[in-house]
């Protein structure tokens, strides 16, 4: 077993406090947009009381998600004990607690009223699945925050492996409970499958290695730390991996949604008619965020640190997409609330929902990234989350990714 050696970032370098006043002011920006939409109601918005999850549900929906996707990587060294992942870990492990501290705090501010989500810890109701989430949230924080003790702390060895067992099965129950929120939803048409489940699993792998791989990359080139060609590597291939996953479960969603005759007017204002539904499935979600980033993980050609870039960071746009296309589009498409029967009023029944976003909605989205980011900027500067070196054998990417430098003895 290789032992690593584990250091802070250095703070207040000029390049840290751009990056920190960066974060800042994104910060900043998404409260006084919380205050706007607060202060004036949610009317100044592109939601309304037919399309109720806006933009800023796409960004918290997404962020949770890849809170989850992102502990697989330590996952993945801790309970099926691969080495090359292990060093790993506590990064993570401080990521995945940071992308969910980001998500709620955006789901939380775009309630209308916060200070409601008081009524729902004081009051459970164990037949909604919303409430079973504030349970699977909670817990997730909290075996996070032991994970990374048993991983800091040598006095805590011995619970590292039953900790990592339970953080991992945790993680899996929590984004079922995420894609059940949309898959018990049966009254709309762009929801209720039990396909939903393992679905947001395979999405949390691809989006949370994603943004994995964008912060260790960054934090290394940053600061010059080596990283081995082998790791580079492994975590392009392995995203490209959970890529063809995601993929393989959107057509199956698809597919038995075509196959239930009840649904195929959904599926084809998704699939050919939606507009900007149509075009972000097909150009964001399938080609950008999936078939490409699939190419780049799989072609023959070496893999190199600029490419784990670019494939990240599609996947990540792709899966904005893809929260779009899933929460909005399905909210836009109308309600059939007497099946099989033509339904006409003057309040917009069985007609297609409009749906713009508002500067105040992206800001807010914006602000959870921030969050997070900062979150792990101050963690990464102040604790000893990321090892000195990551090359193992000898070899690693100089920090402008020009390419290999070998180490002779």
């Amino acid at each position: 077993m290789i032992k690593h050696e584990y250091s802070e970032l250095q703070p207040m370098t000029p390049s840290w406090l751009a990056l920190v006043g960066v974060l800042g002011v994104l910060i900043l920006a998404a409260f006084g947009a919380v205050w706007y939409m607060e202060h004036n109601g949610h009317w100044v918005t592109g939601m309304t009381n037919q399309v109720v999850w806006g933009t800023p549900h796409v960004f918290a929906v997404f962020l949770i998600v890849a809170a989850s996707g992102a502990l697989n990587v330590a996952s993945i060294g801790s309970v099926f004990g691969r080495e090359l992942y292990k060093p790993l870990g506590r990064l993570s492990g401080l990521l995945a607690l940071a992308l969910l501290a980001g998500g709620l705090a955006v789901l939380v501010l775009d309630l209308g009223r916060p200070d409601r989500a008081m009524v729902m810890i004081a009051h459970w109701n164990l037949r909604s699945v919303f409430s079973l989430n504030v349970v699977l949230y909670s817990g997730m924080f909290s075996l996070i925050a032991l994970y990374l003790w048993t991983m800091m702390d040598w006095t805590m060895k011995a619970y590292y492996k039953p900790v990592a067992v339970a953080a991992f099965l945790w993680r899996l129950l929590l984004t079922t409970g995420t894609g059940s929120i949309f898959g018990f939803l049966i009254a709309r048409d762009g929801y209720g499958s039990a396909v939903m489940a393992p679905e947001f699993i395979a999405m949390s792998f691809a989006f949370g290695l994603a943004v994995f791989n964008l912060v260790l990359l960054g934090f290394y080139a940053g600061s010059g730390r080596p990283i081995s060609h082998a790791l580079i590597h492994r975590l392009g291939s392995r995203l490209g991996l959970f890529v063809a996953a995601d993929l393989y479960f959107v057509a199956m969603q698809h597919i038995t949604s075509l196959y239930w005759g009840g649904r195929a007017a959904f599926e084809t204002f998704i699939l050919t008619s939606g507009g900007v539904y149509t075009l972000l499935f097909w150009v964001g979600q399938i080609v950008l965020g999936g078939l490409i980033p699939l190419w780049l993980g799989f072609c023959p050609r070496p893999m190199e640190r600029g490419r784990v870039r670019i494939a990240s960071a599609l996947v990540i746009l792709g899966g904005l997409a893809q929260m779009y296309v899933l929460i909005v589009g399905g909210q836009a498409f109308p309600l059939q609330l007497f099946p099989g029967m033509e339904v006409s009023s003057a309040f917009a029944d069985g007609q297609f929902h409009a749906y713009t976003p508002s500067l105040p909605e992206v800001v807010l989205g914006l602000g959870g990234f921030a969050i997070a980011l900062m979150i792990v900027v101050l963690g990464c500067s102040f604790l000893r989350f990321l090892p000195v070196s990551l090359d193992h054998h000898g070899e690693h990417i100089t920090p402008c990714g020009c390419g290999p430098i070998h180490h002779h003895k």
